[in-house]
């Protein structure tokens, strides 16, 4: 099952995402085999034993092998055990491999790659370990990249901090949370990489004129994300007042959404819609829906800093935002012209609805925003303007691999 690639061996290590994950696997994992790299995947199964899709969905007819190849990737999967704080915090400080032990260390340790790409504060504990192990018994340089989907809080901050001087790069997904690894670690290497798709092939204009007036909220939903409360709220006053209707992309295996009877017939659940897929079902879509609560007291601060999947889902298909006011997203917003903010940080369903009217009084300026929208995404944020950073990112490690066919 190995590959061969005149490039280095590439191992990313995941400890908690499905191995189908958009953007480990669908965008980064493509994208560096597209790019000459040779790809291996260590990635989790579920309790029962199964790989599992992004809505939890376990793969119960396929995926069965421990190693197996999809689309050009090697996967390699094992059983996951989540390390303890205070043993991460005695490994780290010991500054050797002999304390490392989880599961994801010694499966990734067995890959011997050249470059590990660590996905989660946990995996970059491993990655860690890995990098120490290879250099201390094989005498093996690897560089190490910690892909920091989010911001790091609260008990594990100190520890996360002690790791990166030995990390060779960080990449963010957005541009606030490169500000907080700047002010980490100055020295540091940190590239920023938008969660963002392939540009659509699909996109058409905003409509001069339309009856129905369609908002989307592409995601889970959770009481501080997409409240549900709130979209039926929404749903239920503007509805009162023209042909309105919410379609919701996502969801969680297991965990079906309960629509009130006043809404029912106003509210169209897609259920968790193929990544590919995605344009198709934004075609009659006028606005996107983003509510984070961000003020309530256990709110992560990855949601005022956070340029989200959905964000970039939208934009990407013409539609435009509508959002509180998340700094990180409010400034993009802003900076482009493709949504509304809301300056609010809590806005009621009637803050929404309200908005939603105005833009369907004003369509001309809903086309702007549209086209705003999609040009940003474009010149600027789409991913084949990613793969390009991943790209340069990749290379320019390679080169500095000793040995190294690159070098």
């Amino acid at each position: 099952m190995q590959q061969t690639s005149s490039k280095p061996h590439v191992c990313m290590l995941v400890l908690q995402h499905p191995f189908t994950d958009a953007r480990i696997f669908k965008r980064e994992a493509i994208s560096l085999v597209k790019l000459g790299y040779q790809v291996t995947l260590v990635v989790p199964r579920n309790r029962a034993g199964y790989m599992y899709d992004i809505d939890g969905t376990p793969f119960t007819d396929r995926f069965l092998e421990q190693e197996f190849v999809h689309e050009s990737v090697r996967v390699v999967s094992y059983t996951p055990r989540m390390p303890q704080q205070a043993h991460m915090d005695k490994a780290i400080r010991n500054g050797s491999h002999i304390y490392f032990e989880d599961p994801l260390y010694k499966v990734g340790l067995a890959q011997e790659a050249d470059i590990y790409h660590a996905h989660e504060y946990h995996s970059l504990y491993s990655g860690i370990g890995i990098k120490r192990a290879l250099k201390q018994l094989k005498g093996k340089s690897v560089k190490l990249i910690y892909d920091s989907h989010e911001i790091t809080e609260g008990d594990k901050v100190p520890i996360l901090k002690r790791m990166l001087p030995e990390v060779d790069t960080v990449i963010t997904v957005s541009d606030a949370m490169s500000v907080w690894y700047n002010n980490a670690l100055p020295s540091l290497p940190v590239e920023v990489i938008y969660n963002s798709p392939p540009l659509s092939d699909t996109y058409a204009p905003a409509p001069a004129a339309k009856d129905t007036f369609v908002a989307c909220y592409e995601g889970y939903m959770h009481k501080d994300k997409g409240s549900s409360d709130k979209l039926f709220g929404i749903t239920e006053i503007c509805s009162q007042s023209f042909d309105f209707r919410f379609k919701i992309l996502g969801g969680k295996a297991g965990a079906p959404i309960d629509l009130p009877a006043a809404v029912q017939d106003r509210i169209e659940l897609c259920g968790w819609v193929n990544y590919k897929d995605i344009p198709k079902y934004m075609s009659d879509v006028d606005v996107g829906w983003i509510d984070y609560d961000i003020q309530a007291s256990t709110t992560p601060l990855n949601y005022s800093i956070a340029l989200p999947n959905k964000f970039f889902s939208y934009l990407n298909n013409g539609v435009p935002v509508v959002v509180n006011n998340c700094p990180e997203m409010a400034r993009v917003i802003r900076k482009f012209d493709c949504g509304i903010v809301i300056d609010h940080a809590t806005p009621t369903a009637a803050h929404y609805a309200e908005c939603f009217d105005q833009l369907r009084k004003d369509r001309k300026r809903l086309q702007v925003l549209s086209e705003n929208a999609r040009n940003m995404m474009r010149d600027h944020f789409c991913w084949e303007h990613m793969e390009q950073r991943l790209g340069r990112l990749y290379d320019g490690l390679a080169q500095q691999i000793v040995g190294s066919p690159s070098s």
